[in-house]
């Protein structure tokens, strides 16, 4: 099977991928064609563990910029990146980080999992796609699209699709020049043609939609 160019994927990107996207240009030769329309894909990443949770929490419902304003002033505060230390932070001092009433619920959730041992990188790691999805969605604030993506880019499993994203939806609808959007259920069926690398899959059809918005570099969406 041919390689796809270095070009078109960028120069961290992992050894699994270049196979990926190999074989999904295979399945999909539209998929093969964003990079050459859309520039090399870059490779995102999110820290693993309770830390990257805690950022996708952050940027829930609100635009990258707001979201990343947040995030830093969240890092700055003394311990917020680890569960015992968020835990002893005042309801104060993490409103006045940004983060709302119900965020700041999720938060401490989310940092009660990890501190308790019901979450932590290792116990992901040890869990199956499904079950680490389960096991994520099962924290106050944290649904399967959270997870999806944490799987995705913190974890970097290969064969994850948030069939939910409205984003990976609308570039499906571009790319295939559909006249509207696939819903979920449909979507999800769509990316069985692309397993087992339905996280290149993923990737693509994210900045296939960058370019052709004109919306600035993302993670997800």
């Amino acid at each position: 099977m041919e390689k796809p160019s270095s070009a078109t994927l960028a120069a961290d990107a992992p050894e699994w991928a270049s196979r990926a996207l190999a074989e999904l240009t295979q399945l999909d030769p539209l998929l093969g064609t964003i990079p050459q329309r859309a520039g090399p894909l870059p490779w995102r990443r999110r820290e693993a563990g309770f830390a990257g949770l805690l950022r996708s929490l952050c940027g829930q419902m609100i635009s990258n910029q707001a979201a990343t304003a947040i995030w830093g002033r969240l890092a700055a505060l003394p311990g917020a990146l680890n569960p015992d230390g968020l835990l002893a932070l005042s309801d104060e001092a993490l409103q006045g980080a940004g983060l709302s009433r119900p965020k700041l619920r999720h938060a401490r959730a989310l940092a009660e999992a990890f501190a308790d041992g019901r979450l932590s990188a290792a116990v992901l790691a040890d869990l199956r796609d499904e079950a680490a999805v389960a096991a994520i969605a099962a924290i106050p604030g944290f649904g399967p699209w959270t997870a999806e993506v944490h799987l995705l880019f913190g974890l970097g499993r290969p064969d994850i699709f948030p069939a939910g994203d409205l984003a990976l939806a609308a570039s499906v609808a571009a790319l295939r020049d559909m006249p509207e959007r696939p819903k979920p259920k449909q979507l999800a069926e769509l990316a069985k043609a692309w397993r087992p690398w339905r996280s290149m899959a993923a990737r693509l059809l994210w900045h296939h939609w960058r370019h052709v918005t004109g919306r600035p570099a993302g993670e997800a969406g």
